[in-house]
């Protein structure tokens, strides 16, 4: 099957959740949120009111939130901006798998219940994207470089099932936007949502991720990239050239190299 194949409950409830019940799963994700620090930008205004707090909990009380519900597949990646790739942030994406050839993705700058909302990702398959117009494409970035290098995960689940997501995910597109600059290495970000919103890309290449952007990703959320990366290997084997992945080649501050696997559609001669 191509492009995001699975079901995400499935694979977790039949077939590795018995030797990880879903409360232990659940106690997981709570520890590390709560050892995460808090994010970096806290928005302008006033404290909120008795009267405010009041009527959220007679919200969330009487009101469904029927929408939220489904976004229950946890991702963590990185996102340079395509007009300004040294401008790179970590993702937090809360996605649901709307079939098996669509997602959407709520962004976030943290995992934590004050976490700033800052932008959107829509996931589509490869058999999607080849049915999209030229002008459309170039929209949307490719996915097999934060997967193969072990930049795009899913923590706190068992790394069987992580690798099969990552594996249904392989030649997969992302279109991004961020509405809000909360902060990233090197800039304190804003107080409110400001501007025009930027189109965030993927890294295609070695080098060209700010090291200590995905140093302090590991560290806070106890992960380790080098060694996810490892264990991806075979993954390769089901990478296909894809659109992309060269429009922001020789556009970083350091050096960079291929990433075995990660190849662009033009450099391999492929005509869409």
């Amino acid at each position: 099957m191509d492009g995001l194949r699975l079901n995400f409950r499935i694979i977790l409830c039949a077939a590795l959740l018995p030797a990880l019940p879903l409360a232990s799963a659940a106690g997981s994700f709570a520890q590390v949120a709560q050892a995460s620090l808090p994010p970096g930008t806290i928005p302008a205004g006033e404290e909120k009111t008795a009267k405010t707090r009041a009527l959220e909990l007679g919200a969330k009380l009487l009101q469904r939130n029927s929408p939220l519900k489904p976004f229950d597949i946890y991702l963590v990646g990185f996102h340079p901006m395509k007009d300004s790739p040294e401008d790179q942030m970590e993702a937090h994406h809360y996605c649901h798998q709307v079939n098996e050839d669509f997602a959407q993705c709520i962004l976030f700058d943290d995992n934590t219940e004050d976490a700033n909302l800052n932008g959107i990702e829509y996931i589509i398959s490869e058999k999607l994207f080849a049915a999209l117009p030229e002008a459309e494409r170039k929209y949307w970035h490719p996915h097999n470089g934060e997967i193969l290098t072990g930049q795009l995960v899913a923590p706190d689940i068992p790394k069987a099932a992580e690798k099969e997501l990552m594996k249904g995910k392989m030649n997969s597109y992302g279109k991004t936007w961020h509405v809000w600059n909360t902060g990233y290495e090197g800039n304190p970000g804003d107080k409110m949502p400001l501007g025009t919103p930027m189109l965030g890309w993927s890294f295609n290449r070695d080098g060209e991720a700010i090291p200590e952007l995905v140093e302090k990703r590991d560290k806070k959320l106890k992960l380790n990239t080098a060694e996810t990366r490892r264990q991806r290997k075979d993954l390769e084997q089901f990478a296909k050239p894809q659109s992309g992945v060269d429009d922001l080649k020789g556009k970083f501050a350091r050096p960079t190299k291929d990433i075995p696997g990660v190849i662009d559609r033009k450099s391999a001669g492929k005509v869409d």
